[in-house]
Formats: structure tokens, C-alpha cells, sequence
């Protein structure tokens, strides 16, 4: 049994501990993950229940009323229907985001450290150039030559800028991965090579796209809505970067229109709040050494 300190410190889960919950409930998950379905399902439902967001009406700038929940913007457009539109619009670009990063840093970092030789210098000094790029005036560059930016656009030149960095963690880990016994086992027993990187390398990189997955969703609903900030985001659909764009526009901070400004910052807070929380659950789950165990009271009290 592990010496116990005091009461308050952390000390490492003992194996009752450890089979009486499941490592990976822990309160920074179930908060964490309690703020990204409230927000979710406000996508998702939140449209379907609020009024046009294009609606054009003669109540501008008007505060938070009866009529209006989140009071209107400057052309009298309601404030609560674009914030239920863009969570939807913000949600799926970081949703597409995160799944194309995952993507191309599973094929450059894992298949190409997997199968060496000239495939992953190739990879390898491809990831290098793109690190030392700088991604936001790139992203800046592509959006400016564009001229119609939808959802997809953006997603797109987010993700082009941003697998590099994942793709170089994802090349460190598959290369300790390939030296196993049981990749080798793997190899010599005649496996075809995908089923050696589906079925031996991926399940143990699970931890770390699931890692680099969180972080594309946070990452890609922030850099969407400063590109949206600078004039230069989707121009087809509502997020809350185009809120906070057309905002600044208007001059909401210099009218005193926090309404119009002000929700749309905390969502991207809370929700990024929320994605964190989840994060650090799962760098406990990866890393035994994060896990901790609170002493329970009768323990504290027969140690004191």
C-alpha cells in the first residue's frame, strides 16, 4: 500500500481505487463534456426556434427586450437567431477542421514514419516547411485571393496551415510504435500493412488523435473567428466570428451595444472551457503518472 502523506495531498489511485471507477470519469470530463452538448444541441436545436437571421427591421440597437432576448443589431436583425445560426456555422467548421488535421496528420505522420525510406523524408521535411511558415499570414494570403469563401473554404485553408505540428508528434510516436515486439511479430508473421497500422500502430495513438482532435475544434473555431475579425472569414454563412466582425463594424463597443458583441465571445469562452476540461481528462487518462485519488473522509480521519 502507497504511504499516504496527508489528507489533502494527491496521492497515486491504489488498485481498489482504480477498479471501484473507471479512470476515465472524472469531473473535468463529465463538466467538460456537460458544456460542449449544451452548446451542441443549441446548434442544433437553437435555429429551429428562433427567428430569421437576416430579418431586417426598423429596431436598431435596441437592448435586450420581450421582443428581442439578446436585443438587435444596428439594421435591427435579432441577436439571439444569428448567435443559434452562427453556433451552428462555428460548430461545423471546427468539426471539419478537426477531422481533415486528423486526417492528413495520421497520413504524414504515422504512414510515413511506418514506412521510412524516401516516403517519410518526403513527409518529414513537408511538415518542416509548413512549421516554419507562419499559418495566419498564409491564411491571410489565400483568403484575400479567394474570392468566395464558404464554410468548406475556410475549413480548408485552417486545415492546410495547421496538421504540421500534430503530424511531427503523431512521427515521434509511430516511431517508437514500429520498433515493438508485437509490430515486429507483426511483420514477420506476413500481416499486409494496413492491418498492421489499423490494428497494432493506431489503437495505441488513439489517446493522442483523440488530443489533437480537441485541440483542432478549439483551435479552428478561434483562428475562424479572427479571420472573420479581420474582414477575411466565410462570407456565405453566420458564425461567431462574423458576429464579432460585423459588430466591430458597426461600432458596438463605441455605441455601448455590449449585447451585440458580448455573447457571442463568452460561447467561444465557455466552449473552449469546455473542450480544455476535456482535455486535461484526457492527458490524465493518457499519462498515469496526472492520475490522482482523493483520500475518502474515514481514511482522512484514521490517518489524522
Amino acid at each position: 500500500m502507497t504511504q499516504l502523506a496527508t489528507a489533502e495531498t494527491a496521492v497515486p489511485v491504489d488498485a481498489a481505487a482504480a477498479r471501484a471507477r473507471p479512470h476515465w470519469i472524472r469531473p473535468k470530463s463529465v463538466v467538460g463534456g456537460a458544456i460542449i452538448l449544451a452548446v451542441t444541441l443549441f446548434a442544433l436545436l437553437g435555429p429551429l426556434v428562433v427567428q430569421d437571421p437576416h430579418a431586417v427591421s426598423s429596431d436598431g440597437l435596441t437592448g435586450p427586450s420581450a421582443a428581442h432576448l439578446l436585443g438587435t443589431t444596428n439594421t435591427g436583425t435579432d441577436v439571439l437567431a444569428q448567435l443559434a445560426h452562427g453556433a451552428r456555422g462555428s460548430l461545423t467548421i471546427g468539426l471539419l477542421v478537426a477531422v481533415l488535421i486528423t486526417i492528413l496528420t495520421s497520413l504524414f505522420g504515422v504512414v510515413g514514419a511506418y514506412a521510412g525510406g524516401f516516403v517519410d523524408d518526403a513527409f518529414s521535411l513537408l511538415s518542416n516547411v509548413l512549421l516554419v511558415i507562419p499559418g495566419l499570414p498564409l491564411m491571410i494570403i489565400i483568403g484575400a485571393y479567394v474570392q468566395h469563401k464558404s464554410l468548406w473554404m475556410v475549413a480548408l485553408v485552417i486545415a492546410l496551415t495547421g496538421w504540421a505540428g500534430g503530424a511531427r508528434v503523431l512521427r515521434a510516436q509511430t516511431l517508437s510504435l514500429r520498433s515493438r515486439d508485437y509490430v515486429s511479430a507483426s511483420r514477420v508473421a506476413g500481416e499486409k500493412l494496413w492491418r498492421v497500422l489499423l490494428v497494432e500502430i493506431f489503437p495505441n495513438l488513439l489517446p493522442v488523435l483523440s488530443s489533437g482532435f480537441v485541440f483542432g475544434v478549439v483551435g479552428a473555431i478561434l483562428a475562424e473567428a479572427g479571420l472573420s475579425y479581420i474582414g477575411i472569414g466565410a462570407s456565405d454563412s453566420i458564425t461567431w466570428g462574423t458576429m464579432l466582425a460585423d459588430a466591430q463594424a458597426g461600432q458596438a463597443l463605441l455605441l455601448g451595444a455590449w449585447w451585440w458583441f458580448v455573447p457571442p465571445g463568452v460561447l467561444i469562452a465557455i466552449f473552449g472551457c469546455g473542450f480544455a476540461l476535456v482535455n486535461f481528462a484526457l492527458d490524465e487518462v493518457i499519462n498515469p503518472r496526472l492520475r490522482t485519488y482523493r483520500m475518502p473522509r474515514q481514511a482522512r480521519q484514521e490517518h489524522r
